[in-house]
């Protein structure tokens, strides 16, 4: 039993969902999801509730029953408040700025990388940390990661792009022989 798929989705007054079998599609203030699932599970609205149930008993149909109900949440919620990632950059001379549906990133390469946000996730920069908004969480997460990716922290000085949340461990610097 999957005591993530066990618990109803509880929806929002904001929020309209719509089902078609196994496409869940959700709106609401912040834009629409749609999402089409696997077979092996059942999505049923009982009044202001999302209830998912395995349509069988077997180990992939029990694997999905909790991913399906977490992706289902994650839509609704997405819909209603939005993911917010905050990633902090340090470093001499790294710059950023986000202008429209463009982040560019000065991190000391010899040129600076612009980087495409895709339809429906923003950007915005407060000193040295970048905030990416956005209603699904599965593209906020790639966004981020990829942003990261271009100066990942590095552990003798600390410079490069980290989440805010994440804890760098640094380490000691050689040290000179005699």
């Amino acid at each position: 039993m999957s005591r993530i798929g066990k618990r109803p989705i509880e929806l929002d007054s904001k929020v309209e969902v719509k089902i078609d079998g196994s496409k869940v599609s959700v709106k609401g203030p912040k834009g629409n999801l749609s999402y089409t699932f696997t077979d092996q599970v059942k999505i049923k609205q009982e009044g202001k509730t999302i209830v998912v149930e395995p349509s069988n008993t077997t180990n992939t149909a029990k694997a999905m029953w909790g991913t399906t109900r977490t992706v289902i949440s994650n839509m609704v919620v997405g819909v209603v408040t939005g993911f917010t990632k905050s990633l902090e950059y340090r470093g001499v001379g790294y710059k950023a700025t986000a202008k429209g549906n463009i982040l560019e990133l000065n991190l000391g390469y010899s040129h600076p990388i612009a980087h495409k946000l895709p339809e429906g996730i923003s950007a915005k920069v407060e000193k040295n940390v970048i905030h990416i908004t956005g209603s699904n969480k599965e593209i906020v997460g790639q966004v981020a990661a990829k942003i990261r990716s271009y100066r990942p922290p590095e552990p003798y000085k600390g410079k490069g792009i980290k989440y805010t949340t994440e804890r760098i461990i640094r380490k000691a610097g050689k040290t000179g022989g005699k």
